[in-house]
C-alpha cells in the first residue's frame, strides 16, 4: 500500500468552543480552556462552566506536565489508521494546573511494564497528517520536569 492509499487519521471537528485546542496543537503547545470568573480548568471545553456556570470562558497555555492516573492497553483499532499502531497505552493524565484536571490521550516512549500510577509525564506532539497535530505524553525527562 502506498503512502497515499494509506488510511489517514480520523479529523476533529474544531468549532467555536474548540478552535483555540486544536491551533495551540498545530503549533505544537498544550491549551486548555479555563473560566474567566472562577478560573477552573475545563476540559473537555464548554459553553458554560461548571463550577460557576459563567460563560466567560477562554484558551489558556498549560504546562503539559501532568501525573499518570489510569491506563489501559488498546488491542482493537477504532479506525483503520490506527490497525498498524495496536497495541496503544491509552491513558488518563491528571495536569498539574488543577487537581482532577483530567486529559484523555496516549502514553509513548513507555513500555507497559514501566507504567507507575503517579508517575510523572510531559505533553509531546506528534504529526498524525499534515493537518494534524496531536498531544501525547511521555514520562518526564526527569523528576523536576513533571513539577
Amino acid at each position: 500500500m502506498s503512502t497515499t492509499d494509506a488510511p489517514q487519521p480520523p479529523m476533529p471537528l474544531p468549532d467555536e468552543v474548540t478552535q483555540f485546542f486544536w491551533d495551540g496543537a498545530a503549533r505544537g503547545e498544550l491549551w486548555i480552556q479555563r473560566c474567566q470568573n472562577c478560573h477552573h480548568y475545563i476540559h473537555y471545553p464548554k459553553t458554560i462552566c461548571r463550577y460557576c456556570q459563567s460563560r466567560d470562558l477562554a484558551g489558556e497555555r498549560v504546562s503539559g506536565k501532568g501525573t499518570l492516573y489510569s491506563w489501559t492497553i488498546a488491542t482493537q483499532p477504532f479506525h483503520p489508521f490506527w490497525v498498524d499502531r495496536i497495541p496503544y497505552t491509552l491513558a488518563t493524565v491528571e495536569l498539574v494546573e488543577e487537581p482532577r484536571l483530567m486529559f484523555l490521550s496516549q502514553v509513548v516512549d513507555c513500555p507497559e511494564d514501566q507504567l507507575r500510577i503517579g508517575m510523572p509525564l510531559e505533553v509531546t506532539f506528534e504529526q498524525l497528517s499534515p493537518e494534524l497535530n496531536v498531544p501525547f505524553f511521555r514520562p518526564a525527562q526527569s523528576e523536576e520536569a513533571a513539577k
